[in-house]
């Protein structure tokens, strides 16, 4: 059983993330467990979500806010490790284990794919606050990460496909009148259309322009496909 503590986190939270609280989704068959992190979870000033299987939990739609899971290790239906890989493109959820008994390799299998922490109960409320801050960070840089790189690919969205061409060519290191070589059209178009790409992306350098493509990854075509 877990004895719950008044901890005040809130305030550490809200100068982070001031427009959204943060959720704690919990699954585990015990509603003694489940009651008694709900109410740790509220008193630190976060919002929890309980579950009792796997399943219910993933009829649960994705949220936008910073969330992780605490996951019992043994569930009805689905085990913790058979969700774990359900999940595990969920970047932006990272998972904490809680188990009732010691289990080495299950331990290790969670942490190698890729588990904050794994705690046997009963677990000092301390040690499980710790995690959840840790995994709430993380899954806040992640959908960070995420909106940037959807606002950057929305971007690249609105580049015409000549735009897109000399794009590529410029950020792989041609010069303007080399660009214009390989495309067919005049150093001063190629110049036209680099303002414009430079303007679309919102680059105020050419290293910047450089490291949003790598950013963009295999959605951007690459100089040597434009130049075979």
């Amino acid at each position: 059983m877990i004895t719950v503590t008044t901890m005040d986190r809130t305030a550490s939270w809200a100068s982070r993330a001031p427009a959204a609280t943060p959720i704690v989704f919990v699954i585990d068959d015990d509603i003694s467990v489940r009651e008694s992190l709900e109410l740790l979870i509220q008193a630190s000033g976060w919002e929890p979500e309980t579950f009792t299987s796997g399943q219910d939990f993933l009829a649960r739609g994705r949220v936008a806010v910073p969330h992780c899971l605490v996951l019992d290790l043994t569930l009805p239906g689905l085990s913790g490790l058979d969700l774990q890989r359900r999940v595990a493109e969920r970047t932006d959820m990272p998972i904490i284990f809680i188990s009732g008994h010691a289990d080495i390799p299950m331990s290790v299998q969670a942490m190698k794919a890729g588990a904050i922490e794994f705690l046997t109960k009963p677990f000092a409320e301390q040690v499980l606050l710790d995690a959840i801050e840790r995994a709430l960070e993380r899954s806040r840089r992640a959908l960070e990460d995420g909106a940037h790189l959807k606002a950057l690919q929305d971007r690249y969205a609105s580049l015409t496909p000549r735009e897109r061409e000399v794009m590529a060519l410029v950020a792989s290191g041609l010069l303007n009148k080399q660009v214009g070589g390989e495309l067919g059209i005049s150093e001063i178009t190629v110049k036209a259309h680099r303002g414009q790409v430079m303007r679309k992306m919102q680059a105020d350098s050419l290293p910047a322009l450089v490291h949003m493509v790598a950013r963009l990854g295999p959605g951007v075509p690459s100089a040597d496909l434009l130049c075979a």
